[in-house]
């Protein structure tokens, strides 16, 4: 074997691991448990939560002429006797929420 091919094997390898190493990062999502738990703490902050739920299936969203991956999901808290809930949607590539609707 000479040197020639196995330094250009190496770069064909080097390049292959790295092409496929920016593919899979391109295409990978948080769980939704944790975009769930990011909603949850960040509601936390403003009282306790009674109850939330999450899409399990990440869907297609426009916001402001942006295509984004997002989870759905909703929590409820109660409040001096009162029932407060929501609805967010957290992006499905960072678990960061984007938007809140109070209900």
């Amino acid at each position: 074997m000479n040197w020639k091919s196995f330094l250009l094997g190496l770069g064909v390898g080097i390049m292959s691991g790295y092409a496929t190493k920016e593919l899979l990062s391109q295409k990978t999502y948080v769980s939704p448990e944790k975009a769930l738990a990011n909603a949850k703490a960040a509601f936390k902050q403003a009282g306790p939560i009674s109850g939330s739920w999450i899409q399990m299936k990440p869907e297609s969203y426009v916001k402001q002429d942006l295509l984004y991956t997002v989870y759905k999901g909703g929590i409820s808290r109660s409040t001096h006797n009162d029932i407060e809930q929501f609805e967010f949607i957290a992006d499905a590539h960072t678990g960061s929420i984007i938007e809140t609707v109070r209900l």
